[in-house]
């Protein structure tokens, strides 16, 4: 029997193994203990993502189903998802994105800078999580003094223990980010800048009867925060799973090294190869027959984005972590509706980060033993990874 629980210690560090016999002996499981089903071909996992009047969101997207309820873009479905999606979407215009690139190169080189010399450093620590996260501050106006508590505030809300459990510490750390950020908004209130949260607090909200108004002081403390979680976690996460990838592939490293124009098309590799959310929750609004199986209506669905960027009826040699790899759909940011708005920014400043990193440190490898693996909600990702530079 096959048993599939992503809170496992061992699932965590290589889910890999349980995912294929998934796609091939139960690509409809069944977890009774957990309460959940999961889809893990490719194809189920795209077409989930388009059936949204099947697969709702509006019950959370976690597999504990905390999230249902919180007034998060994610979490919503049609049509108020798609009338706050059209408001947060502004900020990510390529224009607006495009405009940020020498910001991010300059923050880049400037913590890689910091790193010359050292023989061994913590990537995590160091540069992944600092990066995007000066990046997504400077985007919506994240005070530095505020930006490294918004960090660990946002590591602490998602972390889960084994059992599937959400620590005391991480209602009380969601309780700590709300207070954070609710009073920035007050402050923006009281001055007003050039950034997207006083964007935001100017752009008038269409509701569906043609009414027109302003977002409160709540909805927008939760853009900061959606914005300030997910625009940091997803980059902080994908920055060590490439270099683990480039470790365990000398030959694709010392190519984008020889060749950094290759890099873009290498960070769409490694969104393949080990992405940084490995599921995305749904809730089934009747009943769904898939592979002969029933999935009652009324129940919780995840689609395991982290299995099917691994399916061979999608990918040839998909262990094979290959940049000159066509990949014509993405699922690592989710896929229809509920797309990433901030993919294209995490694809930026994913390519910058290995353009300056491999500059500066074409060789290295990791230390495997001291890694430390992040054990949260639905973003598998690394807390701690030791590089050893080769000189």
């Amino acid at each position: 029997m096959i048993e599939y629980n992503p809170f496992h210690r061992a699932t965590v560090r290589d889910p890999f193994p349980v995912y294929r016999r998934l796609r091939d002996e139960a690509p409809v499981y069944h977890n009774e203990e957990l309460g959940f089903w999961a889809l893990t071909r490719y194809d189920d996992v795209v077409a989930a993502h388009l059936d949204v009047e099947t697969y709702s969101s509006a019950h959370g997207v976690t597999i504990e189903g905390v999230d249902q309820g919180a007034p998060f873009l994610i979490v919503k479905d049609p049509p108020e998802h798609t009338m706050h999606r059209k408001i947060v979407a502004r900020l990510f215009t390529p224009r607006r994105i495009a405009a940020l690139e020498p910001f991010i190169r300059r923050t880049a080189a400037d913590l890689l800078d910091k790193l010359d010399g050292v023989a061994e450093f913590d990537l995590v620590e160091h540069f992944s999580f600092r990066l995007p996260l000066d990046v997504i501050s400077e985007l919506i106006g994240i005070p530095a003094d505020k930006r490294e508590r918004i960090h660990h505030l946002s590591d602490r809300v998602a972390a889960r223990t084994e059992d599937n459990k959400t620590p005391e510490d991480a209602f009380t750390a969601s309780a700590e980010l709300w207070s954070l950020l609710a009073e920035l908004v007050a402050e923006r209130r009281r001055n007003p800048g050039d950034d997207v949260i006083t964007l935001l607090m100017n752009t008038p909200v269409e509701e569906e009867d043609g009414s027109t108004r302003s977002l409160g002081d709540g909805e927008l403390a939760s853009r900061f925060l959606e914005l300030a979680f997910a625009g940091h976690e997803t980059v902080a996460k994908l920055i060590p799973n490439g270099v683990i990838a480039l470790s365990r592939f000398p030959d694709a490293r010392r190519a984008l090294v020889a060749d950094p124009s290759l890099i873009g098309n290498g960070v769409e590799e490694m969104l393949r190869y080990d992405p940084p959310s490995h599921y995305q929750g749904r809730w089934t609004t009747r009943d769904v027959t898939l592979h002969g199986t029933v999935i009652p209506a009324d129940q919780r669905v995840i689609l395991v984005t982290g299995s099917a960027i691994r399916d061979e009826r999608k990918y040839p040699e998909p262990e094979v972590f290959d940049i000159h790899r066509d990949i014509d759909r993405h699922v690592a940011f989710g896929f229809g509706r509920h797309l990433c708005l901030g993919a294209s920014l995490a694809r930026l400043e994913t390519r910058i980060a290995f353009e300056e990193l491999l500059k500066r440190f074409p060789d290295f490898d990791y230390d495997a033993d001291g890694m430390e693996w992040a054990y949260s909600s639905n973003v598998r990702g690394l807390a701690k990874l030791p590089v050893r530079v080769i000189s």
